[in-house]
């Protein structure tokens, strides 16, 4: 992931402004890292298909990590979870303020799509990745699944409610992540098997995070840990112990179905996803 973090670091926003922090705050995030999941699994799937398309798929990669940043800061607001810990740094509402957290969070909402509409790609290919982005990244997914996230908030949900809430949550944006280096590639049919995997995938990703929130330190997670205790966790709600059970489940399911993508895409999706599925063992 060396050339996509450069790539990142070459087209931070940027703003002409007056305003004394907020192209420092824009860019504040992005610079701290994190896993680069969602640009990875993209990224993989291009170079699986075809290795030519690489250096264009950059910027879908980076549209997808823009509007997850987005997510993240929105994420940690007070009115939602309230953290004050991100990725290892202090959350933006920390370092400036509130006001600057939203108004970074709108910002690169939008970039994400200005980013893409960019992409060297054909117009068809372009607007059917807006399309997919915005779908899973928006009101029938990611802020769905945070609107019920924040609504049920000490109001317990059945597991299958729960499944909804992460499906949206957290899940849509993995699985476009996967369709849309598809997509990039004109492959529709290994697009939609990407997805509903990713559906999966991103399950047993919150599952684990779950997992992680509570035997995991601050420190260890880069974010506030033992935080979801008024949330619809599947820890809260199931217990560690059955969750665990769950996610060995999942995860031995998502190995199976891993080692059954052709030799390619499975030589470069094993890697990423290795590790990932197996990080709560």
């Amino acid at each position: 992931m060396q050339d996509f973090e450069l790539f990142l670091l070459k087209n931070l926003p940027t703003s002409s402004s007056i305003h004394p922090h907020y192209e420092a705050a824009l860019q504040e995030m992005l610079r701290a890292g994190g896993k680069r999941f969602r640009p990875a699994l993209l990224l993989g799937v291009v170079q699986a298909l075809n290795p030519l398309m690489v250096d264009g798929a950059m910027h879908a990669a980076y549209a997808i990590e823009l509007l997850h940043t987005y997510s993240l800061i929105h994420d940690d607001l007070p009115s939602m979870d309230n953290s004050p810990l991100r990725r290892g740094k202090p959350t933006l509402h920390v370092v400036y303020d509130e006001v600057t957290a939203v108004l970074v969070g709108d910002a690169l909402n939008t970039y994400a799509f200005e980013v893409l509409s960019n992409a060297p790609f054909s117009d068809a290919t372009r607007v059917e990745l807006i399309r997919e982005l915005a779908t899973n990244g928006g009101l029938n997914g990611m802020v769905l699944g945070q609107a019920i996230d924040c609504y049920f908030e000490n109001k317990p949900l059945a597991v299958e409610d729960i499944k909804v809430l992460h499906t949206n949550k957290t899940a849509k944006l993995i699985a476009a992540s996967l369709k849309m280096g598809a997509i990039i590639c004109g492959d529709e049919e290994l697009g939609k098997k990407l997805y509903d995997f990713g559906i999966k995938l991103g399950l047993l990703f919150q599952i684990q995070d779950d997992i992680l929130d509570v035997t995991q330190s601050d420190e260890e997670a880069g974010k506030l840990t033992n935080n979801d205790g008024d949330k619809n966790s599947f820890v809260t709600t199931l217990g560690l112990e059955t969750a665990m059970q769950e996610a060995d489940s999942l995860a031995d399911a998502l190995t199976k179905e891993m080692q059954s993508f052709d030799a390619s895409l499975y030589g470069e999706l094993a890697p990423i996803l290795t590790k990932y599925i197996n990080r709560h063992r």
